[in-house]
């Protein structure tokens, strides 16, 4: 896993319009799959309303699978779900501990 910053994680976005959340979604996606977690595509956020939630959870998966279990998939998915920008921060952060 590539180390950032989580304030920039977290800021970013802000400046971009959001554009930068999806890109780095996408990003840590690769990164978690070249080191054995099996996320989807990303084009599967086209399916109206189950495309986006099925796939945060598969990424939610990744995390845990990638931080060795320090971070469940359903405190990733809370996170990321419901903090949004913020939980990509906390999430990079567990990121930042295995790389």
């Amino acid at each position: 896993m590539k180390h950032r910053n989580p304030a920039a994680v977290l800021l970013l976005p802000f400046i971009t319009l959001g554009i930068y959340s999806w890109y780095w979604l996408v990003k840590t996606k690769g990164e978690m799959n070249s080191r054995g977690a099996q996320i989807p595509t990303a084009w599967i956020w086209l399916i109206p309303i189950v495309g986006g939630i099925y796939w945060l959870w598969k990424y939610s998966e990744g995390v845990e699978v990638v931080s060795g279990s320090q971070t469940s998939a359903g405190l990733a998915f809370v996170l990321l779900f419901i903090l949004g920008v913020i939980g990509h921060a906390i999430v990079q952060s567990s990121f930042n501990k295995v790389a």
